[in-house]
């Protein structure tokens, strides 16, 4: 049994943050992450951030991910790291979170806060043979490519239009293969016409009102059939074959909020946010006094927006265990709160702003 202030569940761009705001205001920490390394999707991706200088734009995510693994060396004194470590329960009658490291090694850990910071799952569209080899989530492209410099085959159907489908179309294309047609259901592109531009300039098809039906071959992906959808959704037309090794599915992502569940958090079904997430304050503390919720645990967002939350709650578990007293607490706070303000403001940004306000109430009643 190990004890700490505060336990981070996920050391991506929420946690990483959540854990450095904290353990800078002089909180005791222990990060847990499922994955070999820190850093969650930001160590996937090779595109510049857009934004202001305060969310690093300009810089690439794995570069950010590595300014918050030397900020987070420099914490060691107060920052524990356990990797390969998934948290897998959440005990509501003691507050301790069950944790297994390497497949083999069970343990637990009572902390006095947590921050869930455990990001996002991949979702799938169900086709015929759609588990064959040779299909993909985007995730896992990005993986094999900007992890392990492999690439996933010579010619991709990419299914999806929107942000993660456009990047990972582009990061397929500079590492020298095939992207045959990107498919989108919707009637219109939902990511940065940016990247759309980048695609598109290089002679790729975007297939707008079309979906993929069947994945062929016997043993591996070897073609696929892909049609068009009417105004009622409905297929339409006849099926057209696409020649390609490779189907990456990029059809959205759901929070991962099972501990959520587990602790009892009042959770909301938020579309805007792609899912179930738990209702939660300014600070971004739920409805359980003990636990806060930051980054795409609580809404599919952009990584920049996922550190400020981070900050957020890392910061709200400080004050919360009295390491900061309320002035510099509200200062903080409100300068946090600007940005994230500003990174979701404008068009792109409503169907965002429209999610959080539908599960963000002013302030628990909790000490």
């Amino acid at each position: 049994m190990r004890e700490t202030e505060l336990l981070v569940i996920g050391g991506g761009p929420a946690g990483l943050s959540a854990a450095l705001e904290a353990a800078s205001n002089g909180c005791e920490v222990v990060v847990v992450d499922s994955d070999l390394a820190l850093g969650g999707q930001l160590i996937k991706q090779t595109h510049k951030f857009f934004g202001s200088e305060s969310e690093r734009a300009g810089t690439r995510g794995f570069e950010i991910a590595d300014i918050l693994l030397n900020e987070l060396e420099e914490m060691k004194g107060r920052v524990s790291v356990f990797t390969n470590t998934t948290a897998e329960s959440y005990y509501r009658d003691t507050g301790i979170v069950g944790c297994m490291t390497n497949e083999d090694d069970y343990w637990c850990i009572k902390p006095r806060k947590i921050v869930n910071a455990t990001g996002a799952s991949e979702k799938i569209l169900p086709f015929h043979n759609n588990d064959l080899p040779g299909v993909y989530g985007a995730g896992a492209i990005q993986t094999l490519m900007n992890v392990y410099g492999v690439v996933p085959g010579k010619r991709v159907l990419m299914v999806g239009a929107g942000n993660i489908g456009l990047v990972v179309s582009y990061q397929l294309l500079q590492a020298g293969v095939d992207v045959a047609a990107i498919v989108e259901f919707m009637p219109n592109i939902s990511g940065y016409w940016v990247h759309a531009a980048k695609v598109r300039r290089l002679g790729v098809p975007v297939l707008l009102k079309h979906t993929i039906i069947e994945a062929l071959g016997e043993n591996k992906v070897e073609g696929a059939w892909i049609q068009a959808v009417d105004e009622n959704n409905q297929l339409t037309g006849e099926p057209q074959k696409i020649e390609c090794d490779t189907i990456c599915m990029a059809v959205g992502l759901a929070p991962t909020v099972d501990l959520l569940w587990q602790a009892g958090c009042e959770m909301l079904y938020v579309p805007e946010l792609c899912g179930y997430v738990a209702k939660r304050d300014t600070q971004m503390r739920t409805s359980h006094p003990d636990i806060w919720a930051a980054g795409d645990a609580h809404g599919i967002e952009e990584a920049s927006a996922a550190m400020v939350e981070g900050r957020i709650a890392g910061l709200g578990v400080a004050h919360a265990l009295d390491h900061i007293d309320r002035m510099k607490f509200g200062e903080k706070l409100g300068i946090y709160w600007k940005r994230l303000d500003n990174l979701r403001a404008g068009s792109t940004g409503e169907k965002i702003r429209c999610g959080v306000g539908k599960c963000t109430c002013k302030c628990w009643e909790v000490d």
